[in-house]
């Protein structure tokens, strides 16, 4: 059995979920010695000696927490709570801070004590808003303008980690993603998935806007990149796919992806916006007709490209997809 080709150990949290689970995945077929710090060991992960169970990483024991990061040179910090459905803001809030705000504190001060070297942590673009003007893109310069609990706690997270590294000397590096999405993708982009291969009629013709997502390929691209980079130097970068695309051609694409017609009608958008007030479904109308864009230049400039098209991310997407239906 060759040696492996990189013997700096990689700490992983969250690294049972969607992309904790592709970043491992791609470690593990490098060759690169990581340990994926979960809630839990799945199946797949048992008795495998790459895992180690944390079960909340808000109320772990110190020792816990420096144990499992014991021997790392990084550490790349995922798990995080996302949007809950049905919540009121208070209790959203409360949930997302100890989620978000408080682990990401306490992950940062272990690593610190453990000695590891570089801290990534994947935010969100929410942190810097729900949405852009036309031509308007959103850049790192710009003010934070979070809206809702799960960016207002990204921020916080981010500044909670900023005051544990800056006096450590540890290196930080913090990525704002839009919507990820790949193989085993969740969430709302399954759901839209499941939507235009069942044929379901999807009223988002007459929507004019530009969203950049992310392939989640392109992500654990720029994660290994940055970690590998020569340069130690912290900072907050965008990344987005490069190229922007409305909803109705992301509808189109998902379709083309699957080598099916596409389920696109036309409905005006002030009826799609009024039909999402009366049930009580802004934020996701808001997410379907608003712009959301994002200028990844400067993250290319301390990388290099991208390697992955939206295409090719969605052709990614659509193999899984059908290895899951045989």
């Amino acid at each position: 059995m060759p040696a492996p080709r990189d013997s700096a150990l990689i700490a992983v949290t969250g690294a049972g979920g969607f992309v904790g689970t592709a970043l491992t995945s791609h470690l593990r077929d490098g060759r690169r010695r990581f340990r994926g710090i979960v809630r839990a060991l799945k199946f797949s992960q048992t008795p495998s000696a790459d895992y180690h169970v944390v079960s909340d990483l808000a109320t772990a024991s110190d020792d816990a927490l420096t144990h499992a990061l014991a021997g790392a040179r990084a550490v790349v910090h995922l798990a995080a709570r996302a949007h809950v459905m049905h919540e009121s803001l208070r209790d959203s809030l409360v949930a997302h801070r100890e989620a978000n705000v408080v682990a990401t504190q306490r992950v940062a001060k272990a690593a610190a004590r453990a000695g590891v070297k570089r801290f990534l942590f994947v935010s969100s673009i929410k942190v810097n808003g729900e949405a852009t003007q036309p031509g308007q893109p959103f850049h790192e310069s710009d003010l934070p303008h979070p809206h809702e609990a799960y960016g207002r706690t990204k921020w916080e997270a981010e500044q909670a980690l900023w005051n544990v590294a800056r006096p450590t000397g540890m290196s930080c590096f913090i990525l704002r993603p839009p919507l990820i999405y790949g193989p085993q993708v969740r969430g709302n982009f399954l759901a839209l998935w499941r939507a235009v291969e069942r044929g379901v009629p999807l009223p988002l013709g007459r929507i004019d806007n530009r969203r950049n997502l992310l392939y989640v390929g392109n992500l654990i691209h720029a994660i290994v990149a940055l970690l590998d980079s020569p340069q130690d130097e912290s900072g907050t970068w965008l990344i987005a796919d490069k190229e922007s695309v409305s909803t109705p051609e992301l509808v189109d694409r998902i379709a083309a992806a699957l080598r099916i017609p596409s389920p696109l009608t036309k409905v005006p958008v002030t009826l799609l916006r009024a039909g999402a007030a009366v049930t009580g479904r802004r934020a996701m109308a808001s997410r379907l007709v608003d712009s959301l864009e994002i200028d990844a230049s400067a993250l290319v400039q301390r990388i290099g490209p991208l390697p992955y098209s939206l295409d090719q991310g969605l052709a990614e997407t659509a193999r899984w997809w059908r290895s899951r239906q045989e």
